[in-house]
């Protein structure tokens, strides 16, 4: 979601400069974060102006898909996230403070769009749990290198390494 700053001052000094848009956020997928799936988000809202500065003030609703924490089946989880996000075309800014919550901008574009992303990541809950009955059967019973076994089974089986020490049992219970 880009924006000219000659767009912008043209439509904002007046009253404020709305907005409303898809952005294409599938890249969070490809992070090292708990995001299976995320759709396109819908973005909207208004952009006020102040002097040199640029105050936007949105709202992102949207969709993810997050592993669930106890049974690891894929939970939606929907989002709206109201933010707001200063930018300004001054190359001074006051102090240090300043400078970390207002935003410069680089050139003549406005990008929202790493904003928009951060602002979601943020937004990713500790962990979700599945609320459907039947998740027992959507359990992924083996993956990658390894697999669930139920105790019968691993009671029955002996290890080969440990069946000679099984006869010299036997042995010394005979005697």
């Amino acid at each position: 979601m880009k924006f000219t700053l000659g767009q912008i001052k043209k439509n904002a000094h007046s009253k404020p400069f709305s907005f409303d848009g898809e952005v294409d956020v599938s890249e969070l997928e490809t992070m090292n974060n708990d995001i299976r799936l995320i759709k396109p988000v819908h973005v909207y809202g208004d952009c006020t102006m102040s002097g040199d500065q640029f105050i936007f003030s949105f709202t992102i609703q949207g969709e993810m898909v997050l592993p669930c924490a106890r049974t690891l089946v894929d939970v939606p989880y929907p989002f709206e996230i109201k933010t707001q996000e200063i930018f300004s075309a001054s190359p001074y800014l006051e102090n240090e403070d300043e400078a970390n919550e207002i935003h410069p901008v680089n050139g003549e574009v406005l990008d929202l769009t790493p904003f928009i992303k951060e602002n979601i990541l943020l937004e990713i809950p500790f962990r979700v749990f599945s609320d459907e009955a039947n998740t027992e059967n959507n359990i992924p019973n083996k993956g990658n290198g390894w697999e669930v076994l139920s105790e019968e089974i691993s009671e029955k089986k002996i290890d080969p390494r440990l069946q000679k020490l099984e006869s010299l049992l036997k042995d010394s219970k005979q005697k």
